[in-house]
């Protein structure tokens, strides 16, 4: 090698060290797509995004102001562009002459709502078919809501509220690759009309659980307030996914998607099941997890003996104003104060 090409070398060296001081090599080679797939659905070309899809950007805070000062500003803390000794105005901010609460200017009466509690509405739903629970019937609980997916069509989501539903679960994703086509509206719908809500994914067994984590991720928003994100697991006899794995390789399964999420959105996935999975799968597992259960003629009590649950799903026959055709119903394990602590501890 010739001495005059030394210098030339030696820069080029360094532009290359600089690029790869501003690359790495997860840049280059992560989130590559898989080529597996649910259904027809086409995958997305590009990478998963690190952040949640559809949240805004941090909007920089406002320059704050001066405070004011009723009498003359010490030199000490008088700016360097500002005449020493100069007064500041002397009339103080409107907001402490005026009381806390002005007389003649109580609160409206809304029921149960509170500033940082929101109002809990009675159940008002039917049902195209009865059940009788008997003395342990979901009506004698507080707190109900509902669940939804694009078979719901569009929603009166302010209606629906006023019908009963504290709160909304609402379909997001399936497998790998499918987006429920109604999630993103009713998502901004629901939030809009003031109801808890959270999102779940239909859990396919043909697909591996990390790659349906990362799809979950990438379409449902981290909100603060949200409530947490569901797995739903069951047979399916209708899925493309005929699969039927072992009780461990389904835990096992479970599990990768669950600690994905969790660390994810900072809370607990709850796990929703139906009794045939239930009995094969999860009965005496995951006592460290919250469920969600579907029984729809008897007591969770009775159908999943031992199982401490926080929702319960009575009904896949509901009928609602503000909703054509039926919806799922759903109640929540305790009173109004429970909902409102089991809400804050989110």
């Amino acid at each position: 090698m010739r001495p005059s090409a030394v210098p030339a070398i030696l820069l080029a060296a360094l532009i290359l060290s600089g690029c790869a001081a501003s690359s790495g090599a997860e840049d280059v080679l992560g989130n590559v797509p898989s080529p597996e797939t649910t259904n027809a659905i086409a995958q997305p070309s590009g990478p998963i995004p690190a952040t949640a899809v559809g949240d805004p950007a941090p909007q920089a805070s406002p320059p704050q102001q001066a405070l004011r000062w009723a009498g003359e500003v010490p030199q000490a803390l008088v700016p360097a562009d500002r005449p020493v000794g100069m007064p500041l105005p002397t009339d103080k901010p409107v907001a402490l002459l005026m009381p806390s609460n002005p007389a003649g200017n109580a609160m409206p009466d809304v029921g149960t709502r509170s500033p940082t509690r929101g109002q809990i509405y009675g159940h008002r739903f039917r049902d195209a078919k009865p059940i009788n629970f008997g003395s342990t019937s979901p009506r004698k609980l507080a707190v109900h809501g509902v669940d939804v997916s694009r078979w719901q069509g569009e929603i009166d989501w302010e209606t629906l509220r006023r019908q009963g539903a504290n709160f909304v679960y609402i379909k997001a994703t399936d497998g790998g690759d499918h987006l429920d086509p109604m999630f993103k509206k009713n998502w901004r719908r629901a939030k809009e009309a003031g109801l808890k809500h959270g999102a779940y994914h239909f859990f396919y067994w043909c697909r591996t659980a990390g790659e349906q984590a990362d799809w979950f991720i990438r379409n449902v928003p981290r909100e603060a307030n949200a409530l947490p994100p569901v797995i739903d697991v069951e047979w399916n006899g209708e899925s493309s996914c005929k699969r039927r794995i072992s009780p461990a390789r389904v835990r096992e399964k479970m599990q990768v998607f669950m600690d994905k999420l969790e660390r994810h959105y900072g809370q607990r996935p709850i796990i929703y099941t139906a009794p045939d999975f239930y009995r094969d799968n999860l009965k005496g597992q995951l006592l460290n997890y919250p469920f969600w259960l579907r029984s729809v003629a008897a007591h969770p009590s009775k159908v999943y003996p031992g199982r401490k649950w926080v929702f319960w799903q009575y009904s896949g026959s509901g009928l609602s104003e503000g909703v054509d055709g039926k919806i799922d119903l759903n109640v929540f394990n305790g009173d109004e104060s429970d909902w409102h602590d089991w809400v804050a501890s989110r």
